[in-house]
């Protein structure tokens, strides 16, 4: 600690905070990837919130500004948190920002991060010519009710559904979406995958499901044990809410309705595990191809699908 406070004792800006947050970081070896790509991106929203700067902007217009003796402790003691517990900075700051919004997190629910945010509604439209075709979707393995909102805010008229097995996860869901004014639009629903929602279809179903294999499991970084394990464990393989999604989506689809599934890297498992299904790998910023999109056709063609019991359309 006198070593720490020997670093820090000439220390005035935001921009000698700044560095001395991705000093520490990198120095002990923090991972990213719950939220944050990197140290300069994860000190700055620490930084930030020990200060009470605006999350929603670029801290760079105060990186002159001097930093007052409280807020530096502040900031001194969320490092000492994040780099000696491992413990993700979205739960140590309460929030976590996905698509540009803020969202309550805490350990009850997966830090949010997805690609969705780039795909929703842009690459979708070749499905949904305008947004107001959308009428009902749903969000399975909702979390946060992160994606929910999302759904909700780039599709004004649809009827939104969102499910999680976890009813503490729920409570923190029930939380963002009232935050956010949408309590009469987005329903919660308890229980495995389709089984809670009313009869019907969907000409959307969305979900970020728990995806990662058991391998993987077992050699997560320090921060990510901290975050439901529900959350994050897909099975043996990965795949095991991924099959549930696939079989039950046929007969939960509109006819012109469509799958999309964030599935990580498991795009290698899928087709080796379903051959013949056309899948629609989905582009993203980073070169990668982590979302699947199916159509309610072949689904049906592939899996089959039962009849629903009816359900009005919205007016």
């Amino acid at each position: 600690m006198l070593e720490r406070e020997r670093e820090t004792r000439h220390f005035v800006t935001i921009r000698d905070w700044l560095r001395h947050g991705v000093s520490q970081l990198t120095r002990e070896n923090c991972a990213f990837g719950q939220g944050f790509t990197c140290a300069l991106e994860e000190s700055a929203f620490l930084l930030q919130f020990a200060c009470d700067l605006p999350r929603e902007q670029p801290l760079e217009p105060f990186l002159e500004a001097r930093v007052l003796p409280s807020e530096a402790l502040r900031f001194e003691k969320l490092l000492e948190q994040r780099t000696k517990e491992k413990i993700p900075a979205a739960y140590l700051a309460g929030e976590a920002w996905l698509g540009g919004i803020c969202f309550a997190v805490d350990k009850r629910v997966i830090v949010p991060r997805s690609y969705f945010t780039e795909l929703i509604p842009d690459s979708l439209v070749q499905w949904f010519p305008t947004p107001d075709t959308v009428l009902r979707a749903v969000d399975i393995c909702t979390g946060s009710g992160c994606l929910a909102v999302l759904l909700a805010k780039a599709f004004p008229t649809a009827e939104i559904h969102a499910v999680d097995l976890s009813p503490d996860a729920l409570a923190v869901a029930r939380r963002n979406v009232s935050d956010h004014g949408l309590t009469e639009r987005i329903s919660l629903c308890e229980g495995d995958t389709f089984d809670p929602l009313p009869p019907g279809r969907y000409d959307l179903i969305l979900s970020n499901p728990p995806y990662e294999p058991a391998d993987v499991m077992g050699q997560l970084p320090a921060e990510f044990y901290h975050e439901p394990r529900m959350s994050l464990s897909g099975g043996d393989d990965g795949l095991e809410v991924v099959r549930k999604l696939l079989a039950g989506a046929p007969e939960r689809l509109e006819p012109h309705g469509v799958l999309v599934m964030e599935v990580g890297g498991l795009r290698v498992a899928m087709e080796t595990e379903w051959p013949g299904l056309d899948m629609t790998w989905l582009p993203v910023e980073d070169g990668t191809s982590p979302v699947c999109l199916l159509t309610a056709a072949e689904l049906k063609k592939h899996f089959g699908a039962k009849r629903p019991a009816a359900h009005p359309r919205l007016r």
